[in-house]
């Protein structure tokens, strides 16, 4: 059972289906664009999405909104310092703002930024700092059905070849989870065989830890040497490899906005201090205010807690095992932040140029005012200047993503419910067309429109 009773609630949005089919066409059939009030369970992010502990609210009312050197911004960098032992530590708004900050000082034009994953806001950064991003999963990822337990970690055989070849790597980032690879977990001993690599290339190595506190738990979980470990001291250990992390709290901090840029390199520290300061705020409170700062300090210490830790990831693995019961894949084994549902197993019938996993995505709203996000071909496809389809996705999945302490097992049970009703009469559910969208991160902006037969 959760490890938590509910204190504060706040009513759902229920609607009618005639309701919702009106709010999916305004909104151009992009999730992105519907309003709050019109949704049932939101499941579109993880992000900043999470309940506040009454501890966390408690130290939001003892914020110091001092402007430099404020008390909350001592607690804060004291919990961060113990949990990841980087002598620079800088507040930032969120996570992409670290990213940000970093690869702009990392990235000279035209060098790789090597991952496991990139996610899309990662991606754009990177792009934007003018290097090139390349994803290297390792061969497991590939098997959407294996039970092998760390189908995040990056392929070191690639990344050894890559390192060794001829083009320039100006960063490693390893993202923990990893997101884009289906929410999986990254292995204590590839975080230790990547750190090797780096170093014999003189490479820097940084994680992306957005969800380090459930990475730990799944390393305590599944990898042979880490049971009788601390979530908390299976995480320092993962920040002990790297020469720096950029994180976005509103994830494991189970807070609304914030984030951190962390470094060993006091020169590198000092360059990416400049730019903070030039584009956050001042280097102890860097965007965000006193009251932000005790809560992700307090939300920090709660997330390592193994009996919360054990109670979201039953969650997730029991709203797995009902979809499952249904007929519908998903990416295994389940993960923690998410589950990802295999839409293009389920709707056969539509190719990857009218986006499956949009699709999916879109009836689960309109079935039952479920909000997700695909991460199919509307996010990786791409296509020619005529809008023609010349690479599709590898897989056509849908991400649930579970905010943290916010939903209950009857919730869970009514996502359940709705797939599976969906999954009665699959080939009822239309593909949709391309109207109109941005060259870049289209999916948060783009609007589509359902393909009648």
């Amino acid at each position: 059972m959760e490890p938590y009773r509910v204190k504060v609630v706040e009513p759902i949005p229920i609607l009618t289906r005639a309701e919702r089919e009106a709010a999916m066409a305004r909104a151009g059939y992009n999730p992105f664009n519907l309003r709050a009030d019109e949704i049932t369970i939101d499941l579109l992010s993880d992000s900043g999405t999470g309940a506040l502990s009454a501890a966390q609210q408690a130290g939001g009312a003892l914020g110091d909104e001092t402007y430099a050197g404020s008390s909350s911004w001592f607690r804060f960098r004291g919990v961060v310092d113990e949990l990841t032992g980087y002598p620079h530590i800088f507040p930032v708004h969120q996570g992409r703002a670290a990213e940000r900050i970093l690869f702009n000082a990392l990235l000279k034009p035209g060098q790789l930024c090597v991952s496991n994953t990139h996610f899309d806001t990662t991606r754009a950064n990177v792009l934007l700092a003018g290097g090139t991003p390349l994803d290297l999963p390792c061969a497991a990822a590939a098997d959407l059905d294996s039970d092998h337990p760390f189908k995040g970690d990056i392929d070191l055989d690639a990344l050894r070849a890559v390192l060794a070849g001829p083009e320039s790597v100006g960063v490693v980032v390893m993202t923990i989870t990893n997101n884009g690879g289906g929410g999986q977990p990254v292995s204590m001993a590839n975080l230790a065989a990547v750190r090797d690599l780096c170093r014999e290339h003189g490479v820097p190595f940084f994680l992306d830890a957005a969800r380090f506190a459930e990475n730990a738990w799944l390393v305590v979980q599944r990898e042979p040497g880490w049971s009788d470990k601390t979530p908390a001291e299976v995480a320092r250990a993962a920040f002990d490899l790297a020469d720096g992390a950029v994180a976005s709290l509103k994830k494991d901090a189970i807070a609304h906005i914030g984030g951190f840029l962390a470094l060993r390199d006091p020169e590198l520290a000092a360059q990416c201090e400049l730019v903070l300061i030039a584009t956050e705020g001042f280097r102890t409170y860097g965007g965000l205010a006193g009251r932000d700062l005790e809560m992700l300090a307090q939300g920090l210490t709660e997330v390592v807690d193994p009996r919360y830790l054990a109670a979201r990831a039953a969650a997730t693995r029991y709203l797995g095992d009902l979809i499952k019961a249904a007929g519908v894949s998903i990416v295994e084994p389940a993960g923690i932040h998410a589950l990802y549902l295999n839409a293009g197993r389920l709707l056969t019938h539509i190719p990857p140029a009218q986006y499956p996993g949009h699709a999916l995505a879109t009836e689960l709203y309109l079935a039952g005012g479920i909000r997700c996000a695909e991460l199919g071909t509307l996010y990786l496809g791409e296509e020619d200047e005529n809008g023609d389809l010349v690479k599709a996705a590898p897989y056509e999945l849908v991400r649930l993503a579970i905010p943290r302490r916010v939903y209950t097992q009857s919730h869970l049970e009514y996502v359940a419910e709705v797939v599976a009703e969906i999954a009665k009469s699959p080939e009822k559910v239309p593909g949709y067309r391309m109207v109109s969208a941005p060259p870049l991160l289209r999916h948060f902006n783009c609007r589509v429109e359902p393909v009648r037969s």
